[in-house]
């Protein structure tokens, strides 16, 4: 491996001779078998020798994260620093992500354990309540649990019992949401009615005085405010258009938009879509609808076909993962929520249009306007 990494023989023969050899090698092995670069491998093999020294490691026993974090910042404030150095921060969080996963791989990362809250167990009554019962899709459960752990996480620095709690504490809690967390008035009513779901369970169960969901006050959300205003048609081909080129960031951003504008796709739509949803003899797409968790089959456009077979050609490395859109660089793992986010926001941002919100779903809407003024 050192060889295959390195030309000069005193730096093939310095890697391989310095402690945890079989470690460091194990470790570029499997980064290169994900797709690392070469000379990405050259840095990260350069930083194991660096982590080893700074640290001290042995060859065996746990390895801490405020260790890594304490002997990061040690290296990246040494004076005099090396003369390539510019940013002894960007060098101190490349010091903490090599070692973590170093660390990760070799399975001797300790990670400190986290206090139960006292209230994890009825949160997890409640999120088996939606979805044994309510059928709720894993997002929604993840949202309204999310919700209700954070009142209960701030609810629990409070000496009233949860059986004690009052409709003018949570009134108080929601406020707060307002005047010091910054929530519009829509989202103190998402808020609300996770609190309301919860505590209505809660009151069937006797966790809770009776009535507090019934007697829960929200703002009032007028009629279609909470509907993005979409970019016109107009703004929606200047954005594909900013995607014309040969970049494989280019050609992979313009087959995710191509799902956001054509077919009006949610993010998880997008997220979930997989080699086999993709019927080529048939022309058609397969999509997993995330609310109803049901297979629904479109015609595949011939526009947006060939702009997803144009990246699974050109961009699309080699993986076993079945999700269409990947990462862009190594280790090659399925796109995320925030990729995709950042994908339609950065563009649009670009393209220096005034909107309330920059996220795919401002794309679904534009695409439901642009369906309707066609008839």
């Amino acid at each position: 491996m050192f060889n295959q990494l390195f030309k000069c023989s005193r730096a093939i023969e310095h890697h391989t001779v310095a402690p945890l050899r079989e470690q460091r090698l194990r470790y570029l092995t499997h980064c290169a078998e994900q797709g690392t670069a070469r000379g990405t491998l050259r840095a990260i093999a350069q930083y194991l020798l660096v982590i080893i020294e700074q640290m001290n490691l042995p060859a065996e026993g746990e390895i801490r994260i405020e260790n890594i974090k304490t002997a990061a910042h040690q290296w990246a404030s040494r004076q005099p620093q090396h003369h390539k150095t510019k940013e002894a921060r960007d060098s101190r969080v490349r010091f903490i992500r090599i070692a973590t996963q170093w660390a990760r791989f070799l399975g001797r990362l300790h990670i400190p354990a986290i206090p139960p809250s006292p209230y994890a167990h009825l949160v997890a009554e409640f999120a088996g309540y939606m979805k044994r019962e309510k059928g709720l899709s894993p997002l929604t459960i993840r949202t309204e649990c999310g919700n209700v752990e954070d009142f209960l996480n701030y609810y629990r620095t409070q000496p009233v019992p949860l059986h004690e709690i009052s409709i003018a504490f949570i009134d108080e809690i929601l406020a707060r949401k307002g005047s010091q967390n910054g929530y519009t008035r829509a989202s103190i009513r998402t808020y609300a009615a996770s609190l309301r779901a919860f505590f209505r369970y809660a009151e069937i169960r006797g966790w809770c005085a009776p009535g507090l969901a019934s007697a829960m006050m929200t703002p009032r959300v007028f009629k279609q405010e909470l509907l993005p205003a979409g970019p016109s048609w107009k703004d929606v081909q200047r954005l594909l258009a900013s995607t014309d080129g040969d970049q494989p960031v280019d050609i992979r951003d313009r087959a995710i938009l191509m799902l956001f504008c054509i077919y009006g796709l949610r993010t998880g739509e997008v997220l979930g879509l997989r080699l086999e949803d993709l019927d080529w003899e048939q022309e058609m797409i397969h999509l997993i609808r995330p609310k109803t968790r049901r297979t629904q089959p479109y015609p595949l456009s011939h526009t947006v076909g060939e702009t997803i077979l144009r990246y699974l050609k050109e961009v699309r490395p080699r993986s076993p993962y079945r999700e269409v859109f990947l990462t862009l660089k190594a280790p090659f793992t399925p796109v995320s929520r925030s990729t995709l986010w950042q994908v339609v926001s950065r563009r649009l941002r670009q393209l220096d249009i005034r909107l309330k919100h920059f996220g795919p779903h401002t794309l679904r809407h534009a695409c439901a306007t642009r369906l309707l003024a066609e008839g």
